[in-house]
C-alpha cells in the first residue's frame, strides 16, 4: 500500500534556510514513495504558487521553498498580521499546501527518458571492477543496469546531474577511495546502491561503467536540464560505432 504524507515514518518538519527560504522536510531516508510525495508537493507550489513565492527547489526527502521576504509581507491577510515573523507566515501558508487533500505516492512519473550508454571500454573504465565486487560478469552488470527502470529523485552535484532510484543491488558498488581529478562529461556511474550521469566534467569518485553521447547538461536552453526530478530514465546500450555516430550527429 502506497504512503500517504501522514503515514510517513518521520513527521513533517519546516524549518529555516537563512532569512528566505525554508525546508519541508518529508523524510529521514531515500526511498521511492517519498520522494513521490516530496514531486506532489513540489507540484502543488508550482501549480498554485503563493504570493512572494520565487521557486520550490525538490531533493530526496524534502522540498526548499524560497521566497521573497518583502512580498510575502506586503501580501499578507488579516490573520496572517498576528504571525511574529515572515518565517512563521510562510509556515501558516506551507500548511495549507499540505493540507490539501491527501497528498500521496501516486502518481506516474512525468516523462520517461531513454538515454543511450556505451558501456565499458574507454568510456566505462570500473566495469570490470563493479562486475568482480559483485560476482558477475560485465555482460550481467550491462544486463542489469540497461534493465531498470530510475526515477530522477533530485539533480545537484552539477548542474544538471541526476541522482537516479531504483538501481539492483546486485550492481551495487562503493565509491573509489580516491576521487579522479576529472571525469568526462557523459559519464555513467555507480556509488553504493545508487547510480547517476555526470552531467559535466568535473572531479569524482563514482565507478565509471559506460557513457552517453547525450548531452544532459544544455545551458542554452531556456530549461538548461534535459532531466527533471520526477522523470523515470532507461539505459539503452549501444556499441562505439554508434556512439561515435550519435556524436556525429548521424543518429
Amino acid at each position: 500500500m502506497e504512503k500517504t504524507a501522514t503515514e510517513l515514518q518521520a513527521p513533517i518538519e519546516m524549518l529555516p534556510l537563512g532569512d528566505s527560504a525554508i525546508i519541508i522536510r518529508l523524510g529521514s531516508s531515500i526511498d521511492e514513495e517519498t520522494n513521490r510525495i516530496v514531486m506532489n508537493l513540489s507540484r502543488r507550489f508550482e501549480e498554485k504558487p503563493f504570493a512572494g513565492l520565487i521557486e520550490c527547489v525538490p531533493s530526496f526527502v524534502s522540498v526548499a521553498i524560497h521566497y521573497d521576504p518583502l512580498l510575502v509581507k506586503r501580501s499578507r491577510a488579516a490573520a496572517e498580521l498576528q504571525h511574529a515573523t515572515i518565517f512563521e507566515t510562510v509556515c501558516a501558508r506551507v500548511q495549507t499546501y499540505l493540507s490539501l487533500g491527501q497528498l500521496n505516492a501516486s502518481g506516474q512519473a512525468a516523462r520517461t527518458i531513454e538515454i543511450p550508454v556505451c558501456y565499458g571500454g574507454e568510456h566505462g573504465p570500473d566495469l570490470g571492477l563493479v562486475a568482480e565486487h559483485n560476482g558477475l560478469t560485465e555482460e550481467e552488470v550491462i544486463a542489469i543496469h540497461a534493465g531498470g527502470i530510475y526515477l530522477v529523485h533530485m539533480l545537484g552535484f552539477a548542474p544538471g546531474f541526476p541522482y537516479l532510484g531504483g538501481m539492483s543491488e546486485r550492481i551495487a558498488a562503493p565509491r573509489h577511495q580516491t576521487p579522479r581529478t576529472i571525469i568526462p562529461q557523459g559519464s555513467v556511474g555507480i556509488a553504493g546502491k545508487q547510480t547517476g550521469v555526470y552531467s559535466i566534467a568535473t572531479p569524482g569518485g563514482w565507478q565509471l561503467i559506460g557513457r552517453t553521447p547525450l548531452a544532459l547538461f544544455r545551458p542554452q536552453d531556456e530549461i538548461p536540464s534535459l532531466l527533471r526530478p520526477g522523470d523515470s530514465v532507461r539505459f539503452k546500450p549501444i556499441t562505439e560505432r554508434q556512439y561515435k555516430l550519435f556524436l556525429e550527429g548521424e543518429l
